[in-house]
């Protein structure tokens, strides 16, 4: 079903958005229908990056035992609870905090309409994604399907305030020192898994103008990885410099589910058994086993 637009209501002003966004955590979490999951925030150093494992509480786990699956699927991004709503960013998108977030203030970025997951990203969603972006410099991601992490069908990204460390959009950063120019796609030699990425040049802060620039480095770098005509699952992260595309194979390795937030340099462990295990195999090797090999992707510049 179609969720309709809302011209009623006034457009969120990138502005606004972090403003709003702590006012509707302050209520969600009033409210209860904002349940953050407590984690145990660790760091694995491997060959200069730090990778950020955070570790799930067995009283979370227990709860969430107890909870009963639904006799038909449920779409929480069709109606989603007001309670969580940030704004309407555009015609086509709203902005929601995510229920059950390990990173505080865990935006996700909507489709009005249902549109599938797997679904090629457009311009629409390219638009209301800068928009957020100039509202919170931190950092983007995609899971295109379940295999790349992805925990519900409905089209969504997703927007998380810097995960550090100093200052750092992402630990991944660390590796993409300097950053690629605009339109060149290259590789990072560190990274042992297939991937692509290239900058996005100066950010401009029109947010038309910023989209435009996010769509061109996605089809760029769906070309590089020989996607133009179908796509196969994979992992976007994006910043105001960056774009990052990793195709994936695997949801998780040894009951390790890797979304895109793992190539961020940032992973979720539901067990102390499962950190061990993290620690003997290492996060880049984690990271090696759920994407297909690296392959001598050409470096290539637009134009």
């Amino acid at each position: 079903m179609n969720t309709p637009t809302a011209p009623q209501r006034l457009l969120l002003r990138p502005e606004d958005l972090w403003s709003q966004t702590l006012r509707t955590t302050q209520h969600g979490l009033t409210t209860g229908a904002l349940q953050p999951i407590a984690t145990e925030c660790r760091v694995l150093e491997q060959h200069g990056l730090p990778f950020q494992v955070r570790v799930l509480g067995r009283v979370h786990l227990k709860e969430r035992r107890r909870e009963q699956p639904r006799a038909v699927p449920f779409n929480p991004f069709e109606n989603p609870d007001p309670d969580l709503v940030v704004g309407d960013v555009s015609p086509t998108h709203v902005c929601l905090l995510n229920k059950f977030n390990v990173v505080e203030h865990h935006l996700l970025i909507v489709t009005r309409a249902f549109e599938e997951q797997e679904s090629p990203l457009t311009a629409a969603d390219f638009e209301a994604l800068a928009l957020c972006m100039e509202g919170l410099d931190g950092l983007a991601f995609y899971n295109s399907g379940e295999t790349s992490g992805a925990s519900q069908r409905h089209k969504h990204l997703q927007l998380t305030p810097p995960l550090g460390p100093e200052g750092l959009r992402a630990p991944m950063e660390t590796l993409l020192s300097p950053r690629p120019a605009r339109g060149h796609v290259t590789t990072v030699a560190a990274l042992t898994f297939a991937h692509a990425v290239t900058g996005l040049g100066p950010w401009t802060g029109a947010f038309r103008e910023d989209g435009a620039r996010l769509l061109e480095a996605y089809q760029s770098l769906r070309a590089a990885v020989g996607m133009e005509r179908e796509l196969a699952p994979y992992n976007l992260l994006a910043t105001r410099d960056w774009m990052l595309w990793v195709p994936r194979a695997h949801a998780e390795v040894e009951g390790i589910n890797v979304n895109a937030l793992g190539f961020a340099g940032s992973l979720l462990v539901k067990t102390e058994e499962q950190f061990q295990r993290l620690q003997q195999l290492g996060p880049l090797e984690l990271l090696r086993q759920v994407a297909p090999p690296a392959t001598a992707t050409p470096t290539r510049t637009r134009g």
